[in-house]
């Protein structure tokens, strides 16, 4: 598939930041050294400096213009990231999307062999991909710890399904026996929500450290939302948004 002009300079951002961040370690250097290198200043009459909203976890935002492909760059900018993470970063993405209907159009999007999201993520991952719905996901529908380890685990969420201001009232937050099967092989106690079932959905999903991406990012700013994406305990946060808000971290996009 053939990209356009706009959206390789997109891409050709995300692994420029990627580089610096690996060489640098240290994610607001790694922003204005990226941006330095071609020339753009951070700060006073500049880009705006890195925001560091979810303390240590890289969040950068790809700014794409309506009907420019943000899903299809959402696909290609996966194997980049976990490339930066090292070869036994487990592949697990939360794709999250701001409604229903999007939900349900992504999840098929992805799902179908014959669609191009898919065929990218098959070229870059070897055809071991997996795409869950969250019901999908709730039911532990083909998901097992040692798929998880095997391929590219792709959930796609509503922000309503994770962005709660009561646990109990979300599935996502409740006792799961369908994923009792992972709680053995978590590695990350620390990470797991106080007052929340192990077996949950947003624990099995946390202890993955999955890579967040963001669909029409600019719709999930508020304070539930950044609890949400905390709740998540990702690796790296992907924004995909045409309209971002201010304090995004935003590639330069194209038109």
């Amino acid at each position: 598939m053939i990209l356009k002009n706009y959206q390789k300079r997109v891409l050709d951002d995300l692994s420029g930041y990627l580089a610096a961040l690996e060489k640098t370690k240290n994610l607001k250097e790694a922003f204005r050294q990226h941006w330095a290198e071609r020339g753009i200043a951070i700060g006073f009459q500049g880009m705006q400096p890195y925001n560091n909203q979810l303390a240590g976890v890289p969040h950068v935002c790809l700014k794409v213009p309506t009907g420019g492909g943000k899903t299809l760059l959402g696909c290609a900018s996966l194997r980049r990231i976990f490339d930066s993470m090292g070869i036994t970063k487990t592949k697990a993405v939360v794709w999250l999307v701001p409604s229903t209907s999007i939900l349900d159009q992504t999840a098929q999007a992805l799902a179908s062999v014959e669609h191009p999201y898919r065929q990218w993520l098959d070229y870059d991952f070897g055809s071991r991909v997996e795409i869950y719905n969250s019901e999908q996901a709730k039911n532990g529908q083909n998901l097992t710890p040692s798929s998880v380890r095997e391929q590219l685990s792709v959930f796609v969420m509503s922000y309503d399904s994770l962005r709660i201001k009561k646990k109990e009232g979300r599935k996502a937050y409740q006792e799961n026996g369908a994923l009792a099967q992972f709680v053995p092989h978590f590695t990350q106690p620390d990470a797991l929500l106080p007052d929340v079932d192990e077996s949950a959905l947003i624990q099995v999903l946390g202890q993955m450290n999955p890579v967040v991406v963001v669909d029409e990012s600019h719709n999930a700013t508020s304070e539930l939302s950044v609890e949400m994406l905390k709740n998540l305990n990702p690796s790296f946060v992907l924004d995909l948004t045409a309209t971002p808000r201010q304090k995004m971290n935003t590639g330069r996009g194209g038109s």
